[in-house]
């Protein structure tokens, strides 16, 4: 192929002055080049177009999911890492930030769904707590926390006025009994707080108050959730739509619209930014201390992270906690993790002196002490009607260690009394207890039929006072076998029989012992007969609950199975209480996602 020539090349190649020519032509086309691409470069540059052009082949992408929330300002430092090709270990960093509620992320670990993401900021430690109890799909290490955000009662103008804000303070016990007291004009809302951290947390905190006050926590807690259910949001970003816009007789007098709810610092701060001076929340902060929204950065170890990309999310994690970052998300309302109350951010969000915003947070509540309040959630949303069955065999007379000289039998009937004082009086709640030959050739006995608490009984008493009694009177049977095999399939009949809709329908049955009645059914026929009986579109799980070491564990399993149950063991009858909690919790989710 010929050489392309310039148009003149001919007329004065061979001359100096031609060579002298063609080089200058040269130098000032290169030079317009050069010039070209640099403007080119300027404009892509100053448009973002090349931003990251240098480091893309060479860049870790990490794939983060932040809580709504967070995520905003999560993405603003992701932006900037990428803007000032900020490196870990001579590599840019290309973190890509996706918004995803905490309570979706957290049930997606139970899936066996390899997780789409390498980082993940949830809006509070309980849901990796959650995780870690649950999730078979990935190992989850929580590495540091991105910022806090404390949990208030936001109220409007006019409420926060009614309840003396901002000198007059409350606990928790106090500030909700207020506002319950106030119900026909103080309507209380709140996020869902299956949903919620937000919540659940403050109904963990609320039953705390009360009880430090010398009130039943449970009772208390129970009360204010009851309140709320009839005012609950499905998640935390649509509580705030729920409020009153204005003081106008057309909004503080629609049912629809609250006129406090449950919300973070954070949040009434971004209400508070699209709103005029007169319509901004007033935030109540009790003084037994407010629970946090911590933001914990959590690594999720199985989601395939080569060694280069667990050491650029540690970078990160570093980026978000440098001044310029503790900037960003100062200015969406966050505060620094560990760090003080900022008081720009207090007095935007709706806090003042002498609101105690500044103290002490609450202690963090525990894993089994936020099952429990959830589980007092669940029920009080949806009653449940429950058949409780009861061992009353020899062997319930044994002693427990450590319980004081205290008997199996009465160490159960103290949790179970505990438990009772959990439910509504909508919940139905019936009791049966069984040994062998109890009544006539009956392996059991119908003590108390299913009725709901609240209904009236003779002599000016209710269901629950009945049930109390009859609780308390549970006792062993001297010589008494476990007939267990013929009561487990007559009460599951009953409870099949008499299944009532719109309810949490289950079999709540103890035993320590595996069955001792030769004359009964054998295993398989009772599975058979309890798998034909068991109905998906009206479902009546068993809980079986195994207490003692004496009991058959693996056959409480069994048998539970066959009805869509689920079976437990426990050592120390004081935890059956929590454990008839967490099996609500988890079967009434179960169904509710079927």
């Amino acid at each position: 192929m010929g050489r392309h020539s310039l148009p003149d090349d001919g007329a004065t190649a061979g001359t100096g002055e031609g060579r002298a020519s063609a080089r200058r032509r040269t130098i000032a086309l290169a030079t317009a080049l050069v010039l070209a691409v640099a403007g080119g470069t300027a404009v892509a540059v100053q448009s973002g177009l090349l931003s990251f052009n240098r480091c893309a082949a060479s860049a870790v992408r990490l794939n983060l999911v932040a809580s709504p929330d967070v995520a905003p300002a999560v993405k603003a430092v992701a932006d900037r890492a990428r803007d000032e090709k900020i490196t870990s270990d001579g590599s840019c960093m290309d973190v890509r930030v996706t918004a995803r509620t905490s309570y979706e992320v957290a049930a997606s670990f139970g899936s066996r769904a390899k997780p789409d993401f390498s980082v993940w900021i949830p809006d509070a430690s309980m849901w990796v707590d959650r995780t870690k109890d649950t999730g078979e799909s990935a190992t989850v290490v929580t590495a540091g926390h991105v910022a806090t955000s404390p949990i208030t009662l936001a109220t409007v103008p006019a409420a926060a006025a009614s309840l003396g804000w901002p000198q007059k303070t409350y606990s928790w016990a106090e500030l909700t009994t207020a506002a319950a007291a106030r119900s026909d004009k103080m309507r209380l809302g709140s996020a869902d707080p299956a949903r919620s951290a937000s919540a659940l947390l403050t109904l963990s905190c609320i039953g705390k108050s009360a009880a430090s006050r010398g009130a039943d926590g449970g009772t208390r807690a129970a009360a204010v959730a009851k309140l709320l259910s009839q005012r609950v949001s499905a998640s935390d970003g649509q509580v705030v739509d729920t409020l009153a816009r204005d003081n106008s007789a057309a909004e503080t007098g629609d049912p629809r619209r609250n006129q406090a709810v449950v919300l973070s610092e954070q949040a009434a701060f971004a209400y508070n930014a699209t709103r005029g001076p007169g319509r901004r929340l007033r935030l109540f902060y009790p003084k037994d201390g407010s629970p946090q929204l911590d933001y914990p950065y959590t690594m999720v170890r199985e989601a395939g992270m080569s060694t280069n990309e667990s050491r650029a999310a540690m970078r990160f994690l570093t980026l978000l906690g440098d001044p310029e970052s503790v900037g960003v998300l100062a200015a969406q309302g966050f505060r620094a993790p560990g760090g003080p109350a900022n008081g720009q951010v207090v007095s935007a969000a709706g806090g003042s002196a002498p609101q105690p915003y500044a103290s002490s947070t609450a202690e963090p509540p525990t894993a089994p002490e936020l099952q429990e309040t959830l589980g007092m959630w669940t029920i009080t949303v949806q009653s449940a009607r429950l058949m409780t069955v009861v061992d009353a065999s020899g062997s319930m007379a044994d002693l427990v260690p450590g319980s004081g000289g205290k008997s199996r039998m009465d160490v159960t009937k103290s949790s179970l009394l505990q438990a009772l004082s959990q439910f509504t009086p909508q919940d139905e709640i019936g009791l049966w207890d069984f040994a062998t030959h109890l009544d006539g050739s009956r392996d059991y006995r119908r003590l108390v039929p299913t009725a709901r608490l609240g209904d009236p009984v003779a002599g000016g008493r209710t269901q629950r006072d009945r049930l109390t009694d009859a609780f308390a009177a549970l006792q062993p049977v001297r010589g008494g076998a476990t007939g267990l095999f013929d009561t487990t399939l007559a009460a599951y009949q009953e409870a099949t029989a008499s299944y009532a809709s719109g309810k949490f329908n289950a079999v709540v049955l103890l035993t320590d012992g595996a069955n001792e009645d030769p004359g009964s059914i054998s295993r398989a026929d009772l599975i058979a007969r309890l798998q034909k009986l068991a109905d998906p579109a009206k479902p009546v799980p068993l809980i079986a609950i195994a207490v003692g070491p004496d009991a058959d564990m693996d056959e409480v399993r069994q048998i539970a199975k066959a009805t869509g149950g689920a079976g437990y063991q426990v050592n120390d009858p004081a935890d059956i209480q929590a454990v008839i909690l967490e099996a609500i919790v988890a079967l009434g989710q179960a169904q509710h996602h079927g």
